[in-house]
């Protein structure tokens, strides 16, 4: 992707957690700078940061891997109870990626599916995450919980793509181009139009048979094995101080109620705001949120 992102940030697969990473990384030194790991959501690659990612790297040392069964990771199979999939095993995958690099200590800024990670990642490993940004997001055992007929509706994909195998994989599998082009355009505010036509191109490059297999793993964990990570760690909060962003023309704005979710269930210290997008924040407004990055993490 040489026109999305700078030559000197460095591309590789590294092993961690028993998988194979994709990762894109700055490697140059970064004694003036922090840390910052960009986690992706559903059905992207880490290409969405593209618009922050130059601006970004003045002020932090960025790490930018594609989820486990995403891009051009590694796509296990996995067993039946969907636990290859689960957020404490990709939070487990980002840990050991992080330490491999070097960094034992780091912010973390997830959307979607990462931002579901990032929580996960914040739970677990609690000295691990300085600081930690969610994108669009309210915690998902409050979603399931208050799923009403237009959050079905809304977001059908939360209950198509947890049916068994290999029905949801067949079907996006017979136009896997159409399918995700109407989810991406579906949920931001402009339809197609916010997405760069390059990365739109790479998301579909990686919407692979295999890929669209671990996507659904992805979702039936987050039906499943994540519940009970989530139940039963119900009396914990992520320790350190979280900002919560979301899309005011989105579903997550419409049906719930983010900054009071996040409160209530899942953290101690927690500030956020709407922004004037649908759901893919970083690509709808590539500015504001590089503004609220800086000034969240600091650097």
């Amino acid at each position: 992707m040489p026109e999305l992102f700078a030559a000197d940030l460095r591309l590789e697969r590294r092993r961690a957690n028993g998988v194979m990473v994709n990762v894109r990384y700055d490697a140059a030194p970064g004694a003036t700078r922090l840390p910052l790991l960009l986690l992706h959501g559903f059905p992207q690659t880490h290409a969405m940061w593209h618009r922050v990612a130059e601006r970004l790297r003045r002020r932090f040392v960025l790490v930018l891997p594609d989820l486990r069964g995403y891009g051009d990771s590694e796509k296990p199979d996995g067993p039946a109870d969907h636990s290859a999939y689960s957020k404490r095993t990709m939070a487990l995958d980002a840990l050991e990626l992080m330490r491999g690099l070097g960094f034992e200590s780091f912010f973390v800024c997830g959307h979607d599916r990462g931002a579901r990670v990032a929580h996960r990642l914040a739970l677990d490993h609690p000295h691990a995450v300085r600081r930690l940004m969610l994108l669009d997001i309210s915690p998902t055992l409050t979603m399931y919980e208050r799923t009403t007929m237009e959050f079905a509706r809304l977001y059908y994909h939360w209950f198509f793509l947890i049916q068994p195998a290999p029905l949801p994989e067949r079907l996006i599998g017979a136009a896997p181009e159409l399918y995700l082009r109407t989810k991406v355009g579906g949920l931001s505010s402009g339809g197609a139009a916010p997405f760069d036509s390059q990365a739109l191109g790479e998301y579909e490059r990686c919407f692979t048979a295999p890929a669209i297999h671990a996507m659904c793993e992805d979702y039936r964990a987050a039906a499943t094995i994540d519940l009970e990570h989530d139940r039963a760690d119900a009396d914990k909060r992520i320790q350190c101080p979280t900002r919560v962003l979301w899309g005011e023309r989105g579903v997550v704005h419409r049906l719930f109620t983010p900054l009071q979710d996040w409160r209530e269930k899942c953290a101690g210290e927690v500030t956020g705001r709407p922004t004037p997008t649908g759901h893919y924040i970083p690509e709808e407004a590539p500015a504001l949120l590089a503004d609220e990055i800086e000034a969240f993490f600091g650097g």
